[in-house]
């Protein structure tokens, strides 16, 4: 091979070698890194989030209660930005130059080719002022979005609050990107993937000045928003805000369901807000107001309170009892100021003695239910623990001692010891004596004031419960989710629940009087039972579940008034209005409201 020919083939491997690195390169640029792709694209496209209206929410009447109202998001796309006037931006939206740094910083390091929210929720006559003047800012543009809006200041911890995804929402759920709202709360946050809706986008072109000059291919490629699904949900608006006006004044719950079908009619819980502080530009101010505030008004009483049961509790005991055969309506046993044995002693009112059950319940006698919460341990012919656990499998067959599940986000679970608690708390030394206090409703359990009005529901109902539930409809959707259609039923026969609803209701009705004769309303048959927590930490809590009327019952309910003293006191008051009001739409005893509203407690300081 000759010098020419070496010469040749050096030029041409040269040329090959300079193609290769270029077609590469190339290769590198179009397929591997799209950050060329995004430079080119973002300064001929503008790709605007078209976000859905949430769907609304109405009550059981189909009256109107959260909608929707107009707002606007300033966004900016870092690679769009130019030097601009700082001082004539931060005046027209009433922000300083800090402001802008800082979150032009934030947005650059989360991403410098999409496009990121700057300020959210410009008011109506901002953006009118800003809109003229846009083109002046260049990488910034208005995108329009939704916030909630609500029809009366109540049921705020019910309705929850939508709130700005963060990056572990967004690692999650990758519909989510950086500006989007969630629920985060409450019915906003269960049935956030049918109030949401889906997202559209419309693909603008724009010239170098930021300017708008059509819409990519004519909209073909525009992808349109589809609007959030509306709830009906269960809830009886008038009944909800009776129900908070009767509670103003103090803290606690009311929960009153719809026994036939588990539906919330009133789901009450004070201290509370009103729901429109949490929207808008104002929300995360307001929120940590509110989070330090001592009464603690974020607190959903109603469904994560877990507090004993007191004397309501007693009903239970009742029936499993009967159920265990340790016992018959007519067994009666004495009263002496309490129950005494051995170093334990459980006071008592002072009522006629002896009783058989009915009138145990009627007269609410501790002395009763201690005696019959040790035959209950005792005398199963069974060894301790398993009687024990026979006990806690009938209590929690009415879905205590764990969640509901109902479709509120955010419920916590009760409490119902087991038996290897009790082990390990007293090295296997206990009997029945040492856990006595349980037969009153006290000691280690714990139940919310939701699982109380589903305990009322089942006794209503002679057995049988469905979740409670305060979606009756989804828009759309053909039926609600199949665990609120499911009939449960407890392990006690039915047979059982008339000599409780019996004492029920002469607690309320019968001759001789009895603790919740102050519940009575002629011709709506009320069945209740009162209860009076023991706190540590002040006045005892009042304490009252009802159902009405006796026969086929429409409404069943708790009332949970914390540091109220004996269930007569407040409990019984608010649930006889609440269950008058919503059975006749009318009240009948003025007075009563009269004394709710004067009442006042002096609450513990924490």
């Amino acid at each position: 091979m000759n010098q020419y020919s070496t010469r040749q083939y050096i030029i041409a491997g040269i040329f090959l070698s300079v193609f290769l690195i270029f077609l590469v390169r190339l290769f590198y640029i179009q397929i591997i890194d799209s950050t060329y792709k995004y430079s080119a694209e973002n300064n001929s496209q503008r790709y605007v989030t078209i976000y859905p209206a949430r769907g609304l929410i109405y009550d059981r009447h189909h009256k109107l209660l959260v909608s929707n109202k107009a707002a606007y998001d300033l966004m900016v796309n870092p690679q769009e930005l130019r030097e601009f006037d700082t001082a004539s931006f931060c005046k027209i939206l009433n922000i300083n130059k800090e402001y802008v740094d800082k979150t032009l910083k934030k947005i650059k390091d989360y991403s410098k080719y999409k496009s990121s929210p700057f300020l959210f929720q410009v008011s109506d006559t901002t953006y009118a002022e800003l809109q003229e003047k846009l083109y002046l800012f260049p990488g910034f543009y208005v995108q329009a979005r939704t916030l909630r809006q609500y029809q009366y200041p109540i049921a705020a911890h019910l309705f929850g609050y939508v709130g700005e995804v963060d990056s572990s929402i967004i690692k999650k759920n990758n519909y989510y990107q950086m500006g989007d709202y969630i629920g985060m709360s409450g019915l906003e946050k269960s049935y956030e993937e049918y109030l949401r809706g889906v997202k559209g986008v419309n693909i603008l072109l724009v010239d170098v000045h930021n300017r708008v000059k059509g819409s990519l291919q004519n909209g073909k490629l525009d992808r349109p928003a589809i609007l959030g699904k509306n709830l009906v949900s269960s809830i009886d608006a008038d009944l909800q805000i009776y129900g908070e006006k009767l509670i103003k004044n103090f803290r606690g719950s009311i929960v009153a369901i719809e026994p036939k079908t588990g539906e919330i009619l009133a789901i009450v819980s004070n201290p509370t807000y009103n729901p429109s502080l949490l929207v808008g530009r104002e929300r995360t101010k307001n929120f940590i107001d509110l989070r330090n505030d001592k009464s603690n008004p974020l607190f959903y009483r109603a469904i994560m309170s877990k507090n004993p049961p007191g004397s309501t509790f007693k009903l239970l005991n009742a029936m499993i009892a009967l159920q265990t055969g340790v016992a018959v309506p007519s067994t009666t046993i004495g009263c002496y100021h309490g129950y005494t044995a051995g170093p334990v002693h459980v006071n008592c009112h002072v009522h006629p003695s002896p009783l058989d059950m009915p009138h145990s319940i009627q007269h609410s006698c501790n002395a009763y239910y201690s005696v019959l919460f040790r035959k209950i341990i005792d005398e199963q012919k069974l060894p301790r623990n398993q009687a024990y656990d026979v006990w806690r499998k009938l209590i929690m067959s009415f879905g205590l001692g764990q969640k509901i599940h109902t479709d509120i986000a955010n419920e916590l679970g009760g409490n119902i010891p087991s038996s290897n608690y009790y082990d390990k708390i007293y090295r296997k030394s206990w009997n029945s004596l040492t856990v006595v206090s349980l037969g009153i409703g006290q000691g280690e359990i714990g139940l919310t004031p939701l699982q109380l009005a589903n305990v009322a529901c089942a006794i209503a109902n002679r057995g049988y419960y469905y979740v409670p539930h305060v979606v009756k409809q989804i828009e759309g959707i053909d039926t609600i989710d199949q665990r609120f259609l499911k009939k449960n039923k407890t392990l006690i026969n039915p047979e059982y629940f008339d000599t409780v609803i019996e004492g029920m209701y002469m607690a309320v009705n019968g001759p001789g009087g009895g603790t919740a004769t102050g519940a009575a309303v002629k011709g709506l048959d009320i069945c209740g039972k009162t209860g009076t927590a023991q706190n540590p930490h002040g006045e005892d809590h009042s304490i009252f579940i009802a159902f009405a009327p006796k026969d086929n019952p429409k409404i069943a309910i708790s009332v949970y008034i914390e540091n109220g003293g004996f269930g007569a006191t407040i409990a019984v008051p608010v649930a006889s209005l609440m269950i008058e009001k919503y059975l006749t739409d009318s009240i009948s005893r003025p007075y009563y409201e009269q004394y709710l509203e004067t009442k006042r407690i002096n609450y513990p300081v924490k």
